[in-house]
């Protein structure tokens, strides 16, 4: 188990998109390996979500982990510990939202995405099994951030109005922010 340094934007293996992990692989000891190291990595970071390639894994496989409880993104349901290997989203509603969206690839900055708010998210996971998640609201966000990374993304592609791009200390002063 190791905390991992994370990439951050400027690095080319951000930007690509990452390969399928082969299921047979879960319960690997390279992959239990990994899987501890991404978790140390996101408690270490203080962040809810991490995906592989932000460690330079290039394997489809992220972690999400939200306390829940209020925020300054509202009263937000919490998420136990949850291990993602290739997740698909679907969008089930077009409806979207938008969130000031942090990164832990992109630190220091933040900047406001709006995504659609209804998603059906289908997975394998730690057991091998297809697990399917119906999300609304903030944890639809979340798994679109995430699942982003998987793809080479990050939010500040996704944002369509870049004077809504800011450094986080002002936004959080100039916003009334916790």
């Amino acid at each position: 188990m190791a905390i991992r340094q994370i990439l951050r934007m400027g690095h080319p293996n951000l930007r690509r998109v990452a390969q399928p992990v082969d299921i047979t692989h879960i319960d690997s000891p390279d992959m239990q390996l990994l899987i501890r190291d991404m978790v140390d990595t996101l408690a270490d970071s203080g962040g809810i979500g991490l995906a592989a390639p932000q460690i330079d894994e290039d394997l489809r496989v992220a972690i999400i982990e939200i306390p829940g409880g209020p925020t300054r993104y509202g009263d937000i349901e919490a998420m136990p510990l949850t291990v993602f290997f290739n997740p698909v989203i679907e969008v089930l509603d077009d409806q979207r939202k938008g969130f000031w969206e942090g990164c832990l690839s992109v630190p220091g900055l933040r900047g406001f995405v709006e995504r659609p708010q209804h998603i059906r998210v289908t997975y394998t996971s730690t057991a091998k099994q297809t697990e399917i998640l119906e999300l609304k609201g903030f944890l639809a966000t979340v798994m679109q951030h995430e699942f982003d990374h998987l793809d080479g993304r990050l939010y500040v592609d996704r944002i369509t109005d870049t004077t809504l791009l800011a450094f986080e200390d002002e936004w959080l002063k100039h916003n009334n922010a916790t």
